[in-house]
């Protein structure tokens, strides 16, 4: 909104021109999500108690927390409500990708707040069903994958997939490259969803795979440096990075409330939206599978899940003592701030191994 109004009257008070570069507003982005958490977010979480909106824990997790019972969630709607208000002031409100991004920040959001409400309704860990809950994710996915089928992000590489660390290697994917988004944005949604189960242990990866997205999104969008680091140039897709950085802004300030002990949890009406605008992201950008490095820590997480549930089904036995995978960890023993900050030490790992494989190409 404000580079629509400002901008234009750059020629009459110059320096008005910078409302032009995505840095600055990438800046301005990430500034004003951070400010609007921590002026709303003590009203909300004070609301919330009010309300009784409290975290249903469940009954077969940790012992240690049992004590959570009660804390605020649906904090998520913190973390929406800065990012939305942050783009809405700072990005280009005509580039299509950032009216996607907020559109599935809207729709997964307003789908995990549901599921939120009838945890809450019947005093239960479950909420909505699986089958209902993959089925709204499915359905917003899909419609993002037929856009982009017929206008995809860069026509030349349309449903082709890059191997990451591999110079100039693509995979067509053909007309399953339809499928394909739908399984990244899908898969991305559910696995940051399952990683939500410590303090600050999702929200602490999410900025960091954010950020490090948000990098890549400027790099495809110059074309002088996508075409430099051979990776698949995007045009308008430095949008992409305000949005993103808006995401950072608003996971330190959400962080702020949700470290170690967790005064709110952004429960699913935060973890499904920013698990899929992660996913969505990457899509946009061509850099699929850079997200399953990036998103290491997510991606382990809901392999410990899929795994400890198939292989239960067929030997009644469990691989891990608790899944996901940071209840195993907790359940040998080891603190939960501690498994919390040890993910976010590998998460900048991977971060920094996605990255290298822009100098390996």
């Amino acid at each position: 909104m404000l580079y629509h109004l400002l901008y234009p009257l750059s020629e009459i008070f110059t320096p008005l021109n910078v409302f032009q570069y995505i840095t600055f507003r990438a800046g301005g982005a990430v500034l004003t999500s951070l400010l609007i958490c921590f002026l709303l977010g003590p009203r909300i979480i004070r609301k919330l108690k009010e309300l009784k909106i409290g975290q249903t824990v469940r009954t077969d997790g940790p012992s240690s927390h049992q004590c959570k019972t009660g804390t605020p969630t649906m904090g998520g709607l913190i973390i929406m409500l800065s990012i939305v208000v942050s783009c809405l002031l700072w990005a280009r409100l005509d580039s299509r990708f950032i009216i996607w991004l907020l559109s599935g920040t809207l729709w997964l959001g307003c789908l995990g707040f549901w599921d939120d409400y009838l945890k809450l309704t019947k005093k239960n860990s479950k909420g909505l069903s699986a089958g209902a809950k993959l089925f709204g994710q499915t359905v917003f996915a899909a419609s993002l994958a037929a856009y982009l089928s017929v206008f995809p992000s860069n026509p030349e590489f349309a449903t082709l997939v890059n191997i990451p660390y591999l110079k100039g290697f693509f995979i067509n994917l053909s007309f399953f490259y339809i499928v394909f988004t739908i399984i990244v944005v899908v898969g991305s949604s559910n696995a940051v969803n399952l990683t939500d189960g410590l303090d600050g242990l999702a929200i602490g990866n999410i900025v960091i795979a954010a950020f490090s997205l948000a990098l890549f999104a400027y790099f495809a969008g110059h074309f002088q440096i996508a075409n430099y680091l051979k990776i698949v140039p995007v045009q308008g897709s430095g949008e992409i990075a305000v949005f993103l950085f808006a995401v950072v802004g608003s996971g330190l300030g959400f962080l702020w409330y949700n470290a170690h002990p967790a005064e709110v949890f952004m429960g699913d009406t935060g973890s499904l939206f920013l698990g899929g605008v992660l996913g969505m992201s990457a899509v946009f950008i061509k850099q699929e599978l850079i997200l399953v490095i990036l998103g290491g820590v997510f991606v382990a997480e809901a392999m410990s899940v899929l795994l400890q549930v198939s292989y239960y089904k067929k030997t009644k036995k469990r691989i891990f003592k608790m899944a996901p995978l940071h209840h195993h960890y907790e359940m040998l023993g080891i603190s939960e701030t501690k498994v919390t900050i040890r993910f976010w030490i590998i998460g900048i790992i991977l971060a920094i191994l996605s990255f290298a494989s822009l100098k390996l190409r």
